[in-house]
């Protein structure tokens, strides 16, 4: 079987994907904001590696099956942009930031980047939930 065969069942994992990161960094975020020490683990932490070296394999593979190019599809470029500033802003919400604002300010930012994230891969559009106010 091609991989563009398998298309519909890669697209399933990488949405599958997606939710358990977000919902395992919520969840992990939200201890950490409650002072719990289980949020950081190492189990946990192999567990959001493990997810996230999936969700970005399954990503990958769909950009090739679909030929995409950031530059050229925006909603992409944008979308691998905001990957960088959601990465950033999780490791300041659960052990970078100095302190305990620092860390909800972050971890609330954090979720909104994966948010807006999700509405741009659903809309194919660089303005993602927004697209219908400025299209």
């Amino acid at each position: 079987m091609s991989l563009a065969a398998a298309y519909a069942e890669i697209k399933l994992a990488h949405v599958a994907f997606v939710a358990a990161s977000g919902m395992l960094f919520a969840v992990r975020g939200a201890a950490v904001l409650a002072g719990q020490r289980w949020a950081m683990v190492k189990p946990l932490r192999v567990a959001s590696y493990v997810i996230d070296t999936l969700l970005l394999t399954a990503g990958a593979t769909l950009w090739a099956i679909l030929a995409l190019q950031p530059l050229r599809d925006g909603w992409l470029g944008t979308k691998l942009a905001l990957l960088v500033v959601y990465v950033v802003l999780g490791s300041v919400a659960l052990k970078r930031g100095r302190t305990p604002g620092a860390r909800a300010a972050a971890y609330v930012a954090a979720l909104a980047v994966f948010l807006f994230m999700v509405s741009l891969a659903r809309a194919h559009h660089p303005l993602g939930v927004f697209a219908a106010w400025w299209s």
